[in-house]
């Protein structure tokens, strides 16, 4: 294992809730009468982007006016009020990391591996995210970044993952995925990148089948993973234990 790879919502932060209302902000500011509840939004997940998800969800409700002409105009207005309600939700450290992804963000960076981002989320989104737990140099920390610029092809397909392994200039098996989603999960292994979920409430019922692990998150000290997995007497996922599973063995603490 050479590098990590994160997908960001869901996996750097539990993010989807502070989304939805942004949303649904969004949809008030313009006079739209949508309202999306968290069953309607978490089917809506299954579409990656946010752009694509409000066309598909116009398409349901009003498949005729969805055909107009202005339609992508209004798109990318909704989507650009929505980005703005979400970065007042999340900036200033108001949406904190999920646990262990600032500890193991700090690890590898002191042991010098290298760290990606693969998201089909916008560089605003990203940049309201991570400016306060991870500072203003943010972008720095991360060797490669692929988000919505990147590819206009989304999740399930592996584009991004491509993109950022080739910025990387790594193959696909010296990596490891860190996503939340089966969307993520599908992409990256279309990549061939070995794969650890870390699920959220919003994607529990999401298949992943040849998933590495599945944990319900990476752990700290003080929020430890619960020790559910043979052999796995490490209470948190360190580089180490990272490393033992990506060889396909469970670590075993000395």
């Amino acid at each position: 294992m050479q590098a990590l790879i994160f997908d960001v919502d869901g996996t750097l932060a539990d993010t989807e809730t502070a989304h939805l209302q942004a949303f649904n902000a969004a949809f008030a500011e313009v006079g739209l009468d949508w309202c999306w509840d968290e069953a309607l939004y978490t089917r809506l997940l299954k579409v990656a982007g946010g752009k694509e998800r409000l066309m598909h969800y116009w398409r349901m409700v009003d498949p005729d006016e969805a055909r107009g002409c202005k339609v992508k105009e209004t798109i990318d207005a909704v989507h650009a009020i929505k980005t703005r309600h979400y970065a007042g939700r999340v900036s200033s450290g108001r949406l904190p990391l999920r646990p262990g992804i600032a500890r193991l963000i700090e690890e590898a960076g002191n042991a010098g591996m290298p760290i990606a981002i693969a998201t089909t989320t916008t560089p605003a989104n990203l940049d309201a995210l991570l400016r306060a737990p991870l500072g203003e140099r943010w972008r720095e920390r991360f060797a490669a970044i692929g988000d919505a610029g990147t590819t206009a092809v989304k999740k399930p397909a592996p584009h991004v993952y491509l993109a950022v392994l080739d910025r990387l200039g790594l193959e696909a098996g010296d990596c490891l995925a860190i996503e939340d989603s089966e969307n993520g999960l599908r992409a990256a292994q279309a990549a061939g990148i070995p794969t650890v979920v870390t699920p959220t409430a919003y994607t529990a019922q999401d298949r992943f089948d040849d998933a590495l692990l599945v944990l319900p998150h990476l752990g700290d000290p003080e929020q430890p993973i619960p020790q559910h997995l043979p052999g796995a007497e490490h209470r948190w996922a360190d580089l180490a234990a990272l490393r033992a599973w990506h060889r396909g063995t469970l670590f075993e603490a000395a």
